[in-house]
């Protein structure tokens, strides 16, 4: 290969500069609070420092972390929070192996924290452990001079769930406490953690504001005749609306069973207990905020047992049932919904404070367990079901069902001259949509139908042995 000759004397050309490399550091991915973040409840201070207490899941800890939901700067982080049963005062033991500023900062991870636990997250162990004797009678002292509620339903019976007896119960307490009270404000302050962490989407109440009631349920423990201890298993905190022109409403804003504690009993046990205040004070009726699916379930399971008993509410579910024995509605073109009357869904408001909403839950759970057998009636049933959630799913729009708005000329105001009418001929929904779309409209109400029916036969047959 040839190479061009330079002249002897000609200046040496230039060596070409090096391109220089740009090295990137590596940029941090971050953590997610999830995966390195534990929480246990501990009952007694040698639970501390290890994993024998109860570990509690959280519903989300990555939204109480304001970047991207993730912890930065970190190498090897675990974090392991233990939260006192007894005080209620948190600490939390944090172990990484480095730190770095990976293009995201380092998490203030105290700050964070704080978002969450507030002043009863303790910075010093000691301090933290010192809180098992020191507060060991905290509830206690909180319950000690407050008012203490009876379970006695309005029918004079005390209902119990899970198969558990009344001897079960009998050292149960529930104790109500006003937030006029300074004390239920300070008590309810420890508890935020727990709502913050266990109760999806939940908000701290105001304590300043008066209309709010605290209700606790505890566990008496005696060690001795002379110390009576108070285990909280759970509590609950309700508003207190004014009613024109006289009485009041109840609504149920959060409830929560503490993990250790779930699944026995005990948030039907309380649900009775505050159902039994509508029922005693003549409240309106109570209603819940925005329930939860299991909390939905437990308070419907309740309720429909407390329908079940209540004359009024089987008579007109009886009439309901003959009539649906008499046809099948499913070969029908228009089908009948099969609700209660106004004056039943007045009766059971006024004598069990279950407001309509609800009652209208229960209704076709009553229905369902009516038709006995239900195997013979099933299809009607499921037909009753689909209509009803068909029904809520459109809302008012069912009722504008082939009805076209025209603008029409006029002298008068251009923006209110129009003609209403129905078209001929016309299809129910007044929208056209393509086969794919009736196609997914159809296959997600049958999933809303499917999902009915399996809840309906869930609470069936735990309020009866007919449709095990």
């Amino acid at each position: 290969m040839g190479q061009k000759q330079q002249h002897p004397n000609a200046d040496p050309l230039p060596e070409p500069k090096k391109k220089r490399r740009v090295g990137f550091s590596n940029i941090d991915a971050g953590v997610e609070p999830n995966d390195c973040i534990k929480i246990y409840l501990a009952s007694k201070k040698e639970e501390v420092g290890t994993s024998d207490g109860y570990r509690i899941n959280p519903v989300d800890l990555n939204s109480f972390f304001e970047e991207d939901e993730k912890i930065y700067g970190y190498q090897g982080l675990k974090i392991t929070i233990w939260i006192s049963s007894i005080s209620f005062h948190a600490y939390a033991d944090i172990t990484f192996q480095s730190t770095s500023d990976g293009a995201k900062g380092i998490t203030d991870l105290k700050s964070a924290l704080e978002k969450i636990f507030g002043e009863t997250l303790l910075e010093n162990k000691d301090d933290f452990l010192q809180t098992f004797s020191t507060e060991n009678n905290f509830i206690s002292s909180a319950v000690s001079n407050e008012e203490k509620l009876q379970t006695k339903a309005s029918n004079g019976h005390t209902t119990h769930f899970n198969g558990s007896s009344e001897a079960a119960f009998s050292d149960l307490e529930v104790v109500r406490l006003m937030m006029s009270n300074l004390a239920a404000g300070h008590l309810y302050s420890r508890l935020v953690p727990l709502v913050l962490l266990l109760v999806d989407g939940s908000n701290p109440i105001d304590v300043t504001d008066p209309s709010w009631e605290l209700y606790l349920l505890t566990r008496k423990k005696t060690d001795h005749p002379e110390n009576t201890q108070h285990i909280l298993l759970g509590f609950a905190a309700l508003y207190r609306f004014y009613r024109y022109p006289y009485g009041s409403r109840l609504r149920l804003s959060q409830i929560l069973v503490l993990p250790p504690y779930q699944h026995k009993g005990y948030g039907s046990y309380l649900v009775e207990v505050l159902s039994n205040v509508a029922i005693s004070e003549n409240v309106y009726d109570l209603t819940v905020e925005e329930p939860q699916e299991y909390f939905q379930h437990v308070r419907t399971s309740f309720d429909v047992k407390r329908l079940l008993a209540f004359e009024p509410a089987q008579s007109a579910v009886k009439s309901a049932v003959l009539h649906l024995k008499q046809g099948k509605l499913s070969k029908k073109t228009q089908v009948p919904r099969f609700l209660p009357s106004t004056d039943v869904v007045d009766e059971v408001r006024k004598t069990l404070k279950i407001n309509k909403k609800q009652f209208l839950q229960c209704w076709e759970i009553l229905i369902f367990l009516g038709l006995d057998p239900i195997e013979k009636h099933m299809e009607d049933y499921i037909t009753i079901v689909c209509n009803r959630v068909k029904a809520d799913i459109l809302g008012k729009d069912s009722e504008t069902a082939g009805k076209e708005v025209i603008e029409v000329p006029s002298v008068h105001d251009e923006e209110t001259s129009f003609v209403m009418f129905r078209l001929q001929n016309s299809k129910a929904g007044g929208i056209q949509m393509d086969d794919d779309q009736t196609k997914t409209q159809e296959q997600q109400l049958q999933q809303l139908v499917d999902e009915r029916i399996k809840e309906v036969k869930l609470i069936a047959q735990k309020v009866s042995h007919k449709h095990v």
